[in-house]
């Protein structure tokens, strides 16, 4: 017989959104719910930041070890293997799994469920053998890979991230099509660690980010040896014995890539089927759950969160939105999501790093009244003791001053553009970090000098010499 269960919250979904929003509520007095039908932890944890970032770390140590004779220091030829890098990034992510466990959320208090989960009502979610009635719900199901339609696709094995970390065995060619974050990351770490790599794109690599910051990237991409084809259309797959034969259309002619491996990097879809959606009243498209400011779906009572929501899919805005639902589930507080200081990162080397409005973006809403600085790597002493001057900084302001956005390109970018993200979002004006102390000799030192180049055209224009001046001549 199916078990009644009656809650304040049940949340659908345990990856990065789902199990914030759990314990919150549940360390907060709620009786909270938790289903989930795959692994605790979600796509973040097992296929997704977690995983890449343990193989990126593999492969830049591979590299640095190289790049040792820089500093006088001979290492003789890098030996990988790529087993054993396997081995970390399967390392990394047990340890970090005890606290995404079944064990900890019921230690917390949540009854956990481990069992697909489908709305019978707008009230009701059937989960295994419970039928579960929640005064809230939170859809936190997450996205999976997107799986383009190229023919002969289904005839031959292929890579995704949900599969990638598996592979034991280093690629002898892998060919990646899809030039964004998760491309470029897998391309860069299997091509430090041995691999001949080829990346494939449509359009152009990191769309949404800054041009100028995209062009050393692409320029580091293409010096490392990987094989880059952009506004290249993927025609067919084709299976050659153990190979992997791509065709693709660049600047008008069909060239034929032959590869060992083939990854998927094309884009994510939200996970909204068999979730019984139209039977709870919850509206939705093929890009996700739609949803208001208030992350409230058409059901008032449903909250859809994350990438099933179909806007950005980085696992820190998950979290942000788990806070927002707990303010508003809980509280009763009419809290709306504000995306505005969202920062992103794509961890290749360099870095690429972005918060709030790109130039570009700036310059569509406010036109040329904005003003925009930038401070090269090559001008900071750390860098250029650690040999790592690729790369600048750059910040977009109105022309009063309030930052607008930033973007930092080189070495440690994510770490800096937090800085830039709290600033966009408490609407600070640039002075703010001109007048911050920043310790010397540090990478962050140029934030601070990026926003001391601000005011360089007035501090020493011939109008301020003629203040200062007439002011010494007064004694």
């Amino acid at each position: 017989m199916s078990k009644l269960i009656k809650t304040d919250i049940c949340v659908i979904g345990a990856g990065s959104g789902g199990l914030s929003v759990a314990a919150g509520a549940v360390q907060m007095g709620a009786k909270v719910v938790l289903v989930e039908k795959g692994k605790m932890g979600g796509d973040c944890l097992n296929t997704g930041c977690v995983p890449s970032k343990a193989l990126l770390a593999a492969g830049h140590a591979a590299e640095n070890a190289r790049k040792a004779s820089r500093f006088g220091i001979s290492t003789g030829p890098v030996s990988v293997n790529f087993d054993q890098a396997i081995d970390h990034v399967h390392s990394v992510i047990s340890g970090i799994a005890p606290h995404d466990s079944v064990e900890r959320f019921e230690e917390l208090g949540c009854d956990v469920i481990q069992a697909e989960g489908k709305f019978t009502a707008p009230d009701t979610l059937v989960a295994g053998d419970s039928t579960i009635k929640a005064k809230r719900f939170v859809i936190a199901t997450g996205s999976r890979a997107a799986v383009p339609p190229i023919p002969g696709l289904d005839a031959v094995p292929y890579f995704t991230n949900e599969n990638i970390f598996e592979n034991r065995v280093c690629p002898e060619h892998l060919i990646v099509i899809g030039g964004g974050p998760i491309g470029l990351e897998m391309a860069q770490a299997h091509q430090q660690l041995g691999a001949k790599v080829t990346i494939i794109e449509m359009m152009s690599i990191l769309p949404k980010d800054d041009a100028d910051m995209v062009s050393v990237v692409r320029d580091n991409i293409k010096s490392s040896g990987i094989t880059l084809y952009e506004g290249s259309k993927t025609k067919e797959v084709q299976s050659n014995g153990d190979n992997v034969r791509v065709i693709i259309e660049h600047d008008g002619i069909e060239i034929t890539l032959e590869g060992s491996h083939l990854l998927l990097a094309t884009g994510r879809k939200p996970n909204v089927e068999n979730l019984g959606l139209e039977q709870a009243g919850v509206e939705y498209e093929r890009t996700g759950i739609i949803v208001d400011e208030r992350l409230r779906s058409s059901n008032r009572k449903i909250f859809a969160i994350g990438d099933v929501t179909g806007g950005l899919q980085f696992t820190h805005m998950a979290g942000y939105d788990a806070g927002i639902v707990i303010r508003n589930a809980l509280f009763k507080l009419p809290a709306k999501v504000n995306y505005n200081a969202v920062p992103w990162v794509t961890y290749t080397q360099p870095e690429l790093a972005q918060a709030g409005m790109t130039e570009t973006a700036a310059r569509a809403k406010y036109g040329d009244s904005i003003r925009v600085v930038r401070w090269d790597y090559a001008e900071n002493d750390r860098a250029r003791a650690e040999a790592e001057t690729t790369g600048f900084i750059k910040v977009v302001t109105t022309a009063k001053g309030r930052i607008l956005g930033a973007g930092i390109v080189g070495r440690q970018a994510g770490e800096l553009i937090g800085l830039w993200s709290f600033a966009i979002s408490q609407k600070m004006k640039i002075g703010a970090i001109a007048g911050m102390i920043a310790p010397y000799p540090t990478i962050g030192e140029l934030s601070k000098r990026v926003a001391g180049a601000w005011y360089t055209p007035s501090l020493f224009s011939e109008k301020t010499r003629k203040i200062v001046r007439f002011l010494l001549k007064l004694g």
